[in-house]
């Protein structure tokens, strides 16, 4: 039985610390997914690669099974943070944006650190910087 928790540290924490920011933009926002729950999913994912591990060393194909099962899984609780309405959808940015958090918790699991510091950077500055081009497209930000 292997116990050694400081090589799970640096990938656990910066999958937290990088889903934080997307988080907060979600809380701000009043969404139904925020500062509490972007961290949390992005902990999973990290933490889900990290404990197979063990079983997936040698195998790609094993490694590459449990990542596409992370991704079918973000893709339906995505779908439940979108809601339709009368004439329009909401949810649509949180959805993505939970998807990508989980992309984020997957790329520091398996340590790719680059990958996860550049999908929160663009997802943070997409979420905040293209919102007030949302005014030009004539549709009302809280549709998404």
């Amino acid at each position: 039985m292997n116990l050694d928790f400081t090589q799970h540290c640096l990938p656990l924490a910066a999958a937290y610390v990088l889903a934080l920011p997307i988080g907060w933009n979600r809380e701000r926002e009043e969404r139904s997914a925020g500062i509490r729950t972007f961290p949390l999913v992005a902990l999973a994912t990290c933490g889900l690669i990290q404990a197979t591990e063990r079983l997936t060393k040698d195998d790609a194909e094993a490694m590459a099974r449990i990542i596409e099962g992370l991704i079918t899984g973000m893709g339906f609780i995505g779908g439940g943070a979108i809601l339709r309405l009368k004439d329009s959808v909401r949810g649509t940015a949180t959805a993505a944006s939970l998807w990508v958090t989980g992309a984020i918790g997957v790329a520091a699991g398996v340590q790719s650190f680059d990958v996860a510091i550049m999908l929160s950077a663009t997802t943070v500055l997409t979420l905040w910087l293209l919102k007030p081009l949302k005014k030009f497209t004539g549709t009302d930000p809280a549709d998404e």
